[in-house]
């Protein structure tokens, strides 16, 4: 009869051979980025960027200007708030004195069509879109002056649904903000690149998504996602199964991550590993071999320290360290490798207690993710 105790050697070796293998292939697909030509037509059709907006950070003039600062002949952005006194609204009037020449519109509208406010607030603006290309992105996302005539090119082809685009964060000052970035940068962007480099298309992220106004229109508009959370992740699975393709596009764009506190960073990314979790059971449940050396080194210690355990360990954490500097902005402070322990100790963590509960934080409202991807609000006590 086969012991618990003769098998965990053998488990332990597996868990250290898995988390190697996966981190020097995470280093391969970083290497091996998207590359597509950056030669776009000559002419390009006219866009309307949407915007939802809620509240004012430090960085969203200077995200917002930079899609107003677009290279691109016609285009039309529309910015959505629910209230009238926003404080985003203050920098719409800045941005429309400084681009007069632009089609700069604003939608205030506290009609809702389902329990996810930021697709509410996108169908309310949906109102004074003017043309047939449209472009979704979220308020903390920052992009250079050809971002626009990049991501709208590859929807020329009509078997194209969706183009999305991977996003970089980028840290303010402090250590909360620092480990969120690390979180976008080293984990989620590595493990879509290898998803991708595997000929998975099954994403689409808010930063940027591209589609056209009659595609949207055949998967039942954004009342079809008016309840979900990953309202991103279900436009590109509506428009998947009308048979088009998801293009992810090279383009890169910048995230600002705004975390202030430990309690501020660990919401965001249990909603962040809940929502994966509801939309991909499956592979959820396998993903704790992308954690790399806290999986080594559980894996070493169930083989009792053998050599060949060790030796995996050790792979581990040489590719853990190449993939940060892969990753890393040139100029970043290479003091940042002495957080990769903690880092990677968190995301572990939160792995394990994103089981606990469906319950998720979404500015100040708390909700439950069904199976199903949809959100519902929390009543609170």
């Amino acid at each position: 009869m086969i012991s618990i105790r003769s098998v965990l050697p053998w488990v332990g070796f597996a868990l250290a051979a898995f988390a190697m293998a996966y981190g020097v292939i995470a280093c391969i697909a970083v290497s091996m980025r998207v590359r597509t030509s950056r030669l776009t037509p000559r002419k390009l059709p006219a866009v309307t960027i949407l915007k939802p907006l809620c509240g004012a950070e430090p960085e969203t003039y200077e995200c917002l200007r930079s899609f107003c600062d677009q290279a691109y002949d016609e285009f039309q952005v529309i910015f959505g708030v629910r209230d009238s006194d926003d404080p985003a609204l203050a920098i719409v009037d800045r941005l429309k004195q400084e681009f007069p020449q632009r089609d700069l519109q604003v939608v205030v509208d506290r009609r809702e069509h389902g329990s996810s406010r930021k697709v509410s607030n996108l169908a309310n603006m949906m109102t004074l879109a003017r043309h047939e290309f449209l472009v979704l992105s979220d308020s903390d996302v920052r992009v250079q002056r050809d971002y626009l005539a990049r991501i709208v090119a590859p929807l020329l082809d009509r078997d194209v649904g969706i183009v999305t685009c991977a996003y970089r964060g980028c840290p303010r000052r402090g250590l909360w903000s620092l480990l969120g970035s690390l979180f976008i940068n080293e984990w989620f962007i590595p493990s879509v690149l290898v998803a991708a480099m595997a000929g998975s298309r099954s994403f689409a992220f808010g930063a940027t998504i591209a589609m056209r106004r009659q595609v949207l229109e055949r998967i039942g508009g954004f009342a079809s996602i008016a309840d979900q959370l990953a309202d991103d992740y279900r436009l590109g699975e509506l428009t998947r199964r009308l048979g088009l393709r998801t293009v992810l596009s090279e383009v890169v764009v910048d995230v600002c991550v705004a975390e202030r506190s430990f309690g501020d960073l660990v919401r965001h990314e249990l909603r962040w590993l809940r929502t994966i979790r509801a939309i991909q059971p499956l592979g959820y449940a396998f993903t704790f071999v992308t954690f790399g050396v806290p999986v080594a080194a559980l894996g070493t210690v169930l083989d009792g320290g053998a050599a060949p355990a060790v030796g995996l360990l050790a792979a581990t954490a040489a590719a853990r360290v190449m993939l940060h500097l892969s990753m890393r902005e040139p100029g970043r402070n290479r003091t940042q490798l002495a957080l990769l322990p903690l880092r990677d100790l968190l995301i572990s963590s939160l792995w394990a207690w994103s089981f606990v509960t469906r319950h998720v934080h979404w500015r100040d409202e708390r909700y439950e993710v069904t199976r199903d991807g949809s959100a519902q609000p929390v009543v609170r006590a």
